[in-house]
């Protein structure tokens, strides 16, 4: 069962931070000579980040369409 705080801590990261460690336990998990149970909670913990970052991006998205909405204009309006 995943933690939720550590979730929500990793959500609370920039979103940079995120894919540094992400990309930093890749690595680990690539560079072999783990354990069957340290290579498990690698990837549990790349789980988690790429949870993380997936909420980041769509927390940024969401943002943008907020800034944007008064913006946005029908796109084939007639003029009269």
């Amino acid at each position: 069962m995943a933690d939720p705080t550590a979730t929500s801590a990793a959500t609370e990261e920039r979103y940079e931070e995120i894919v540094q460690r992400l990309s930093k336990v890749v690595e680990k998990l690539e560079g072999g000579g783990l354990s069957l149970e340290e290579s498990i909670a690698a990837f549990e913990e790349g789980i988690k980040l790429a949870r993380a970052g997936a909420a980041r991006l769509e927390e940024a998205e969401r943002k943008v369409e907020v800034l944007l909405e008064g913006d946005r204009t029908a796109p084939f309006e007639k003029e009269k």
